[in-house]
């Protein structure tokens, strides 16, 4: 066992490949890792009820600093007691700093070395966030885990304009840091604070983000500015070589994946931790995530099919419920359907990160996959 209070592996190094199992401590729960959360932006699990959430062990989700700086407003959440106690969630949380949702929801914004000046999406009002306000908020919510703000750019980009951005993003994300030590109770600090490189597909820039921002002692590093149109195996290969700069003894958090084929290729790749909407919004949509593919449950093909969605996954949905039942609640826009589907696929999610870290923990990662995604990407087409 390797690593520091916060962040333990617990193995790794195994088969000759960089997935590994560890564990991270925080205040509220202890997260098992490689781990999935879902993805809860204004503090909610779409569709999914926090009763649900423990039922499925989960021990850390994901909040916006953007969404809830927005509604219910700091004010609320400070009133409250932070995030934890306003939505009774006693587990962890990990809070973006908002940045990507400024760069993708507002088409007015202003960019300067003090931070960035935007439009609220809601009702257009001028809201100003610098790295010392994005670690204020982020300390009213309560987060365990929070990040810091940095800059987001489209695909793709001009290198010349992806240069500009890293360096933008390495001064505010030290000046996060900054503030955010400075704002520590006594010195000794129950929240958390990892970097975001950035470098887009550029394997020069993204290597001299990842120098600059591991020079600060940060608790974790994330992997940004990926997953936003570029073809999968590029994205591998920027993640692999970003793995191979960061530090072995923090956790490594690439952010806003994936598909399950993703989750299963960047374990491989050494990534820790993953974030993703897809689980709850495929599901909104009518898509279940199955061990046969990805499935689009208002086929009218399942109309009369009285099966289980997954025989091989035993969800609450699986077992109880038929793919005919789920078509009907679908077509009849029951919000049951959408209920059902959703803890379907958090659950599906989070259980397929379980048995990678078993499958790790066994020394049979490689097998574990291979067999996975040949069952998954064999049906993937012929089902949908």
């Amino acid at each position: 066992m390797t690593g520091n209070k916060f962040f333990s592996v617990l193995s790794n190094n195994v088969e000759g490949i960089k997935a590994r199992a560890g564990k991270i401590s925080t205040p509220h729960s202890e997260i098992l890792t490689p781990v999935f959360m879902p993805v809860g932006t204004l503090g909610s699990v779409k569709a999914v009820e926090q009763r649900e959430l423990y039922e499925l062990d989960t021990r850390i989700i994901l909040g916006n600093t953007y969404h809830l700086y927005l509604r219910p407003g700091m004010e609320v959440v400070e009133n409250a007691g932070g995030l934890h106690k306003f939505m009774n969630w006693n587990k962890s949380i990990l809070t973006d700093s908002g940045g990507f949702q400024i760069f993708s929801l507002s088409k007015l914004k202003k960019i300067n070395n003090d931070g960035v000046e935007f439009a609220s999406h809601l009702n257009g009002d001028k809201i100003f966030f610098s790295p010392e306000k994005v670690i204020d908020i982020q300390r009213i919510i309560g987060s365990d885990i929070m990040m810091p703000l940095d800059e987001c750019l489209p695909f793709p980009s001009e290198k010349s304009m992806v240069k500009k951005s890293i360096e933008l993003t390495s001064k505010w994300e030290k000046r996060c840091f900054e503030h955010f030590k400075k704002t520590s109770d006594r010195g000794i600090d129950i929240q958390r604070l990892f970097s975001i490189n950035q470098g887009g597909t550029f394997p020069d820039l993204r290597a001299e983000s990842i120098k600059d921002l591991t020079q600060t002692e940060f608790d974790g590093h994330a992997i940004g500015g990926l997953a936003v149109g570029e073809e999968n195996e590029l994205m591998y290969d920027i993640v692999d070589m970003s793995t191979d700069m960061l530090p072995e003894d923090k956790p490594r958090y690439l952010m806003g994946v994936g598909t399950p084929e993703d989750l299963l290729e960047c374990v491989e790749r050494g990534i820790d931790m993953f974030d993703c909407v897809m689980p709850t919004r495929n599901a909104r949509h009518g898509r279940l995530f199955t061990t046969n593919g990805e499935i689009n449950i208002m086929n009218s093909k399942y109309k009369n099919d009285f099966n289980s969605p997954d025989e091989e996954f035993k969800s609450y949905t699986s077992e109880n419920f038929s793919l005919a039942y789920l078509r009907h609640l679908f077509i009849s826009n029951e919000i049951l359907g959408f209920q059902l589907a959703s803890l379907h696929n958090v659950g599906f999610y989070l259980n397929l990160m379980n048995r990678i870290r078993e499958s790790i923990l066994n020394g049979n990662f490689k097998n574990f996959k291979k067999e996975f995604l040949r069952k998954y990407l064999l049906n993937k087409n012929s089902k949908q």
